[in-house]
């Protein structure tokens, strides 16, 4: 049985704010000022199609220090396949899957680096009963972000979750 997923409105709610930050700095107002700050943000990937994200998804698995972490999981292919409905994104564990929903209107809103990051982040868990968005999954996301997409995105990431209430482990707060 998996847990309760208490804090899945507070995680989300944070990447949310992520996302809005991502989408300015690649329109050019990369910079912001956080935590008495100024952090310039990267540039995040963006995908045109689902073959792309599937290779993107098997780039970051291959990864040196992904594998290092997580060696068990990390060596379990993922398959990336388009999902027909278009409010949201999803892992199946049992299958090694994530769906996400090519388009909504005009807009490809889950093929972005943050989206599928998060998805790989449910992949790599070695509980399969833990809690899905609790502290051992913020962890692997937040380790994503800092590593694949920049210690700055990292940092937004983080202080976000914080805001939100999110529950943080002891690991991600240091």
């Amino acid at each position: 049985m998996t847990a309760r997923d208490v804090q899945r409105s507070r995680v989300y709610a944070a990447e949310t704010v992520v996302r809005r930050a991502l989408d300015r700095a690649a329109s050019g107002a990369g910079t912001v000022t956080m935590l008495g700050s100024t952090v310039v943000l990267p540039v995040e990937r963006r995908f045109g199609s689902v073959d792309a994200v599937q290779r993107y998804v098997e780039g970051v698995l291959a990864l040196r220090w992904v594998r290092a972490t997580w060696p068990g999981r990390a060596a379990i292919a993922v398959s990336v396949r388009p999902r027909r409905g278009q409010a949201r994104a999803e892992y199946a564990r049992a299958s090694a899957t994530i769906a996400l929903p090519p388009r909504a209107g005009n807009a490809a809103w889950a093929l972005r680096e943050l989206v599928v990051l998060h998805e790989l982040a449910h992949h790599l868990a070695e509980d399969e009963h833990e809690e899905p968005h609790g502290p051992g999954f913020l962890d692997r996301l937040l380790a994503l972000v800092e590593g694949v997409i920049g210690p700055e995105a990292g940092l937004l990431l983080r202080a976000t979750l914080h805001n939100a209430g999110a529950r943080l482990s002891l690991a991600a707060t240091s």
